[in-house]
């Protein structure tokens, strides 16, 4: 996965202008490409005027989802034109997009899986990407059975059809971890299907099936699925998104990344301080193809199991957890120092705010 990584990223570079096509689509759960406005809040905190001028900003999203519900938070509620930066908001439609958008400096900021920055690095990138943020702590996919099982244990998987996900994605990588972690083997003990379309599970196909949001939601709503188990409950406190910069825009723009950061920790600051209602109504804009019930439905699972930190600081305990994870996928050859590709500075910076 991680030599297939390399190779998109070494001619992506070459031809940067076809992935401006890249955020022209805007659905409610993976894309969007906009310029970000200020919208009507319900924060407390006051607009402060500001004598200079705004500095543009753009950020490449890895995809446009509700799991990222206080960068929304942060963008429906003012808090990046607070911060003097006028944010463009642009889908990279997966990782391995994002990141060639950053290298070639199309992006200021990606917003994606830290197990790319790793990729990079270790493949010797001379001006690789440091994450300086982190924004989800935990996994943001769900275990869906056919029938509703509520005393669901993790052994109920063997011998079942599974609909996993890709082979070296985060999501598959994350519930074999699960798997092994509860004495599973993935290859024997149970059957992923990696080869077949999630819609299929609707259809059909497979006994269970981990789903990413809202497409948990939705087989539920249709009575065609239950959720029995979340990946992010079972996997621990993994670093599943963060933002990253070339070391050379971190070097060159410290001003910038740390206005940026204040206005994501105003925005994990919302959404520690209101209820899934109120974030829903909040970030309802940025998904309008969604109903407000679905929206306030997702929002209140990540919450409940606390998939947003308290503030933005990318702890080394999750970082070589992150790692254990891409080593047992047999995705890593050799570990790398947390000091390499993390710098905590910003968000230590954006709490004293």
């Amino acid at each position: 996965m991680k030599k297939k990584l390399i190779s998109i990223l070494l001619t992506s570079v070459m031809t940067v202008g076809l992935l401006s096509a890249c955020g022209s689509a805007h659905t409610d759960d993976n894309t969007k490409n906009s310029k970000t406005n200020t919208a009507e809040t319900v924060s407390d905190i006051s607009r402060t005027d500001s004598d200079s001028a705004p500095v543009s900003v753009t950020l490449n999203e890895v995809a446009h989802s509700i799991f990222y519900a206080p960068m929304y938070a942060a963008i429906e509620n003012g808090y990046f034109d607070e911060e003097g930066i006028d944010l463009t908001l642009v889908t990279g439609f997966g990782a391995d997009k994002t990141m060639t958008a950053v290298i070639s400096g199309e992006a200021d900021i990606g917003f994606m899986g830290s197990e790319s920055s790793i990729y990079t690095y270790n493949e010797g990138a001379n001006d690789y990407v440091i994450n300086f943020a982190q924004l989800t702590q935990r996994a943001g996919n769900f275990l869906v059975a056919r029938e509703e099982m509520k005393d669901f244990k993790w052994t109920d998987l063997k011998g079942k059809d599974v609909l996993g996900g890709r082979k070296g994605g985060m999501p598959e990588m994350v519930f074999e971890y699960i798997l092994k972690q509860n004495g599973i083997d993935p290859r024997t003990d149970l059957n992923i299907n990696q080869g077949i379309d999630f819609g299929s599970f609707s259809e059909g196909s497979g006994d269970f099936t981990v789903e990413f949001e809202p497409s948990a939601t939705a087989l539920e709503s249709e009575g065609k699925g239950h959720v029995v188990a979340s990946l992010g409950t079972d996997s621990g406190y993994v670093p599943y998104t963060a933002y990253s910069a070339k070391k050379s825009y971190l070097d060159k723009n410290p001003d910038v990344i740390q206005s940026f950061t204040n206005a994501l920790q105003k925005g994990m600051d919302f959404v520690q301080n209101h209820t899934p209602e109120e974030i829903a109504a909040v970030i309802a804009p940025q998904f309008p193809e969604t109903d407000l019930n679905t929206i306030t439905t997702i929002v209140t699972r990540y919450y409940d199991q606390k998939t947003w930190k308290e503030d933005l600081i990318f702890e080394k305990d999750s970082f070589e957890l992150l790692q254990d994870i891409l080593e047992s996928a047999g995705e890593l050859d050799s570990r790398t120092p947390y000091e390499s590709l993390v710098t905590t500075d910003f968000a230590k910076e954006a709490l004293k705010k």
